[in-house]
């Protein structure tokens, strides 16, 4: 029997339908889904900074030798946690809701609202050198996808929302509301129109509101415009994209580098003291390493490199310059090396603002050593080091208009547009003609489960190859006689076409078309068998391994009207191409809301 508060809720629901649009109750989804996304985010930043403070109020973390310790600590807890509460493998945060978005109609399990919120704080708070934006987006996402199931919102819109919490974390942790729905359109592929766009306005307002309201004014980075753009330095943001493009490629490389270093250890145990201890090593040398790097990044803007890089090894020799250079250098190399690590050591968090940490230090260094080489040029080091960010991100992340407008955004450096859009754009373009896809896609998109703005492409990803297989074929064996199929199957079944199949496998195929000229001669029902009439089918669907695109390309290839698949070596029914059509020609008019 339903409870009172159950028979209440249905009560509402059907309220809803009936005094509220779809697009009305969209709007205010939008609104409750940003400002539930913005808490996550404040909680995830402020549990994060108590951790930090905690260690930094209660333990000298001025000694380096502690970093041995520290990154250790944090992801035994990690550990821990997975192991006996959450009892599943952590996933890359912003990758599993693009898989959600096109393999699970948008639903993401109730326990990813409240992991991240534990497994990052612990990971970053201790050291580990990763961000913090993919947690929060991934606890905001959560949070969406389940009000709505709960409130029995359809897979579109649930999708959009989905989109709109992301876009409400990254407004609440970086107050750039701007770049917050760009994200969501680039990274999420969303359609740029205005059914989209006024909810992600709207949820990206919440999420900024709710991070003004218990943060206050709160900035990043604290940095104000002292040197305009002067159009004798185009050369060197030019320069500068090259290299922010280099730098992006290794990113990506590195990151897979690692991650496939890590694959022989197969004990997490392993992983975590093995990762443990590089880290702990790189944060020894490369103190800046530790956590996400704000600190880092605003010192660089303040021109206060000697505080930026902190106590190292290398203090006796920092009044030269050129050793400064190196150290960032190193820094900009290392990043990406302790970013993975921590995750391949099982710590939790996500690559946006280690991107911008790598970016920050690569843009100081092209600076420095522009004015250091004695011919005369002069650039802003605090500008190269602003748009070094956005060269990282439009190309570790193929993301050219989010970078721009974050940075513009966060520093207030509009200014700077002209400068940011080059550095962008060439970074971009180099990065996507050398690598096909991020570190956010690469994955899904060897798994077929990619969404792109090509809505064909997406179409044929979000379809389920089990919603168009059927298995009302009759099966016949090689053996059977011709009398036998023709009074066990061919009399029972309403299709043409009948799979041979001998212990589980198929051996072949018989149309109706192949025995109809002997249906009626009795003197052969005994004396000839399917084997006689059997032949191969024209192409074979894989189950598990063909993507949809894949069973569509060989649907034209064959000229064929119905394929096998096979699951495991083993028949498990047909595809047919008008049931295959009229899936896809669904799945169309539920995404485009044409």
């Amino acid at each position: 029997m339903p409870t009172q508060q159950q028979k209440r809720f249905t009560k509402f629901i059907k309220w809803r339908y009936k005094n509220i649009s779809n697009k009305t109750f969209t709007h205010i989804m939008a609104v409750v889904v940003g400002l539930l996304a913005g808490l996550a985010a404040v909680t995830l930043k402020n549990l994060t900074y108590f951790i930090e403070s905690s260690l930094e109020g209660g333990i000298n973390i001025s000694g380096n030798e502690l970093y041995f310790i520290l990154p250790i600590i944090g992801l035994t807890l990690v550990y821990l946690y997975v192991k006996f509460i959450h009892k599943e493998k952590l996933e890359h945060a912003i990758s599993s809701i693009l898989f959600a978005l096109s393999k699970k109609k948008g639903i993401i399990k109730m326990k990813k609202i409240y992991t991240p919120l534990i497994t990052a704080p612990l990971t970053v708070g201790f050291g580990g050198s990763v961000g913090l934006l993919g947690p929060a987006v991934a606890s905001g996402s959560a949070i969406s996808s389940n009000l709505g199931q709960l409130l029995h919102i359809n897979t579109k819109t649930r999708n959009l929302l989905i989109a709109c919490a992301s876009a409400g974390a990254i407004s609440s942790i970086f107050q750039a509301p701007i770049a917050a729905i760009i994200f969501a359109v680039e990274v999420f592929s969303m359609d740029f129109t205005m059914l989209s766009m006024l909810p992600l306005l709207l949820a990206s307002i919440s999420g900024v509101l709710t991070s003004y309201f218990f943060l206050g004014n709160e900035v990043l980075f604290n940095f104000s415009l002292a040197d305009n753009f002067e159009i004798k330095d185009t050369l060197f943001y030019v320069i500068l994209g090259v290299g922010t493009a280099v730098a992006s490629v290794y990113f990506t490389k590195m990151y897979f580098g690692i991650l496939k270093l890590f694959e022989p250890l197969k004990s997490p145990k392993y992983r975590l003291l093995v990762g443990g201890i590089a880290i702990g090593i790189m944060l020894y040398f490369i103190p800046p390493l530790y956590g996400e790097g704000f600190g880092f990044i605003n010192n660089l803007l303040k021109g206060d490199h000697i505080t930026a890089l902190g106590s190292n090894p290398f203090d006796a020799y920092m009044n030269n310059i050129w050793v400064v250079i190196a150290l960032l250098f190193g820094l900009t190399i290392f990043k990406a090396v302790a970013m993975t690590t921590t995750f391949a050591a099982g710590g939790a968090g996500g690559i946006f603002i280690p991107t911008m940490v790598m970016g920050s230090a690569l843009g100081n260094v092209v600076a420095k050593v522009i004015n250091n080489l004695g011919l005369g040029f002069a650039v802003s080091e605090s500008n190269f080091t602003l748009i070094g960010m956005a060269g990282l991100i439009a190309g570790v992340l193929h993301a050219p208009l989010t970078s721009i407008f974050l940075i513009a955004e966060i520093t207030g450096g509009y200014e700077l547009f002209v400068p940011l859009m080059i550095t962008a754009a060439i970074s971009y373009l180099i990065t996507k003609n050398t690598l096909d896809h991020t570190i956010y896609t690469r994955e899904l998109a060897e798994q077929g489960a990619l969404l792109t703005h090509d809505k064909d492409k997406n179409v044929l990803t979000i379809m389920q190859l089990d919603d168009v297989i059927e298995r009302d074929f009759k099966s016949i064996t090689p053996n059977m006689t011709l009398g036998e199929m023709l009074h066990q199957s061919v009399s029972k079944s309403t299709r043409n076409l009948y799979p041979v199949v001998n212990e589980e496998i198929l051996v072949g195929i018989v149309l109706l078309d192949d025995i109809r000229e002997f249906m009626f001669d009795t003197a052969l029902y005994e004396t000839t068998t399917v084997a006689t009439f059997m032949h191969q089918p024209p192409d074979v669907i894989f189950y598990g391994e063909d993507t949809m695109e894949h069973v569509m390309a060989k649907f034209q290839k064959s000229g064929a009207w119905n394929l096998p698949v096979i699951k495991k070596g083993c028949y498990l029914g047909f595809v047919s191409k008008s049931k295959l059509l009229t899936a896809y020609r669904r799945e169309l008019i539920n995404f485009t809301g044409n």
